[in-house]
């Protein structure tokens, strides 16, 4: 064979096959941290000239918040890209499907004057769950008497055409117009017309099901990986990766946290970020810039470009702490800790830098922010090796700064 791949056939009949173009490539929306970076504002703000925007993994423990001409929307399910009425939404087979939680969010959706039935697909490969399922986990979660679990399980398997009548017959005339083959779909998206096609990534880095902060983690990939396995693609499909990394750090829920603040500079960062679970409710735990964490994070998804969101949380801070470096009895280690026993126990080393102590909200170019701002994120691309395209000031579209 030829280097080129188009030498003739061994008979010296006609050429052999060369390989296909590789076709339309996806862009793709991670989070870098714990979660509740502000994807969805990135994602918004990209799908304004796409064409397709997907979602790959996750459930509806998945919650992205955008706000749009002074409209916020919550988004759970749905791909937040569904704002812009000209783009098509794909749900894909690595996403678990609460059906009643779909039509609520998107009826939710409707009545804010977004429409979306007809511009949804949902891949046949998707799982779905009801309430039914979630009320076993429940059961299950809380360790009750082994003879409920067996009662609701029996129940559920004796009566599951019942069960199915109940529960999925109500939904079935609606979600059957928007149910496709998602692998073929993907496929002839991928290699029809030139295509803008934009994957929003669900919770984020850390929380991935094999590189994040096990046990305290998802069920599912949420790294770059996830996007082929959820969406039934190959990578060399894969184009720009962005990354998006709150200016500071926070998580949801127990687990190790090397630079959370449980002090003053914590709670400044709850309240002034408005830290609150879009699903849960919950107050998010904060503290400082954790740089080895992000670049960690870089290593397995390979970011081309940051998203910096919520700069403007720090305005007011005479000083700004950052992560850069853990300890472990007294020696410098060069990875991110599997071991959570570990990592409980590192000691963070931190850079000092100074505030800018200046409102950014208005700043709409990186010109006008503070020369102190402006170290801040010149700062993060130097430490973590990849630039930063965007960063966020503010929650609406047009606080969200375009460096390149």
């Amino acid at each position: 064979m030829s280097d080129s791949g188009n030498a003739q056939s061994r008979d010296g009949g006609s050429s052999r096959v060369t390989c296909s173009s590789v076709g339309n490539k996806v862009t793709v929306v991670l989070g870098a941290q714990w979660g509740d970076e502000g994807k969805g504002k990135v994602v918004d703000l990209l799908a304004q000239d796409a064409d397709m925007v997907c979602r790959c993994q996750g459930g509806n423990n998945a919650g992205h918040t955008v706000v749009v001409d002074s409209v916020e929307y919550d988004f759970h399910l749905l791909p937040s890209g569904i704002i812009n009425p000209m783009v098509t939404a794909f749900i894909g087979n690595g996403v678990v499907i609460h059906l009643p939680g779909l039509f609520e969010e998107a009826e939710k959706n409707v009545r804010k004057g977004k429409g979306w039935e007809n511009r949804l697909i949902i891949s046949d490969r998707a799982h779905i769950v009801f309430d039914f399922h979630q009320a076993v986990d429940g059961i299950q979660e809380q360790e009750r008497q082994q003879q409920a679990v067996t009662s609701i399980v029996t129940h559920g398997q004796q009566g599951l055409p019942h069960f199915l009548t109940l529960f999925f017959q109500t939904y079935v005339d609606r979600i059957k117009p928007m149910v496709r083959d998602g692998v073929f779909f993907m496929y002839e998206a991928l290699h029809g017309p030139s295509k803008k096609i934009l994957v929003e990534g669900a919770n984020a880095a850390l929380l991935d099901i094999d590189f994040g902060t096990y046990p305290f983690v998802t069920s599912s990939n949420c790294t770059v990986g996830g996007v082929c396995t959820g969406l039934g693609m190959p990578p060399q499909n894969v184009g720009e990766v962005y990354g998006v990394v709150k200016a500071y750090t926070t998580r949801v829920g127990i687990g190790a946290f090397p630079t959370e603040q449980n002090n003053e500079i914590g709670e400044l960062l709850q309240t002034r970020g408005k830290e609150v679970g879009v699903t849960t409710g919950r107050k998010r735990r904060c503290g400082w810039l954790d740089l080895v964490l992000i670049k960690y994070a870089h290593m397995i998804n390979g970011f081309t470009a940051l998203a910096l969101t919520k700069l403007d949380i720090l305005d007011v801070l005479p000083e700004i702490k950052v992560g850069v470096a853990y300890k472990v009895d007294g020696e410098i280690i060069p990875h991110f800790p599997a071991n959570q026993e570990v990592l409980q126990k590192v000691e963070v080393q931190y850079e000092t830098l100074p505030g800018w102590k200046t409102d950014t909200s208005a700043a709409r170019t990186f010109e006008e922010l503070p020369e102190n701002a402006q170290k801040y994120a010149c700062y993060i691309e130097d430490h973590s090796g990849v630039p930063v395209k965007w960063i966020g000031v503010g929650k609406s579209r047009e606080s969200m700064i375009q460096l390149f």
